[in-house]
């Protein structure tokens, strides 16, 4: 079960390192626009602010990377639920303020870690 757990915090890292280079380098790009349904014009103008989120996305993934990699067991489990409690709570308000879809992409995935990282710990 351990195996399980660490595997899905490692997905929920990587999709946040995925959505980290979409909003702070692909942004105002043909597949940047096409994820997150942006005109050319929006996009342009929310740049900065997207690049800002991207960061914030990193460092949710970093955080996470922390809990796996960190020596101490007890420790690193703690970390990853902290991390992954920042990004279902994210996920939740992005989807009851923007798009309920980001309830699908962020909030479960990180719920659905949660669980498997509590049943394992």
């Amino acid at each position: 079960m351990s195996y399980l757990a660490s595997t899905l915090v490692a997905l929920v890292a990587l999709e946040h390192i995925y959505i980290l280079v979409l909003e702070m380098f692909l942004w105002t790009t043909p597949a940047g626009r096409r994820a997150f349904g942006m005109r050319p014009d929006q996009a342009e103008a929310t740049k900065v602010m997207a690049a800002n989120q991207g960061l914030y996305n990193g460092f949710l993934a970093a955080g996470l990377i922390w809990g796996l990699l960190h020596p101490d067991l007890s420790v690193g489990f703690q970390i990853q639920l902290f991390f992954l409690g920042c990004v279902l709570v994210a996920g939740l308000y992005g989807g009851m303020t923007a798009t309920r879809k980001i309830l699908y992409i962020q909030a479960l995935p990180a719920a659905i870690a949660i669980l498997f990282v509590l049943i394992a710990g």
